[in-house]
């Protein structure tokens, strides 16, 4: 069962992650702790931290109502 769990997570990540690439190639800039995500580094967006924080989007949206950039920053649970 275990392994059936990790398989959909994975899944379920990948597909996440591919729909922030459209999100990108369409002009929306994301973000990571307000700089520029980097390809590498969106793994991470998954994490829990040591110290118990994770990683939460914030989809920004113009005045137009369009959305306008992708921002993942820390937060802390308590």
């Amino acid at each position: 069962m275990k392994s059936k769990k990790k398989q959909l997570e994975k899944r379920d990540r990948k597909a996440y992650l591919e729909g922030l690439k459209k999100y990108e190639e369409k002009g929306i800039p994301l973000y990571i702790d307000d700089e520029p995500a980097k390809a590498e580094d969106m793994e991470r967006i998954f994490e829990i931290q040591e110290d118990g924080s994770f990683y939460m989007g914030d989809y920004v949206g113009a005045d137009t109502g369009r959305l306008k950039e992708i921002r993942f920053n820390k937060v802390y649970y308590k």
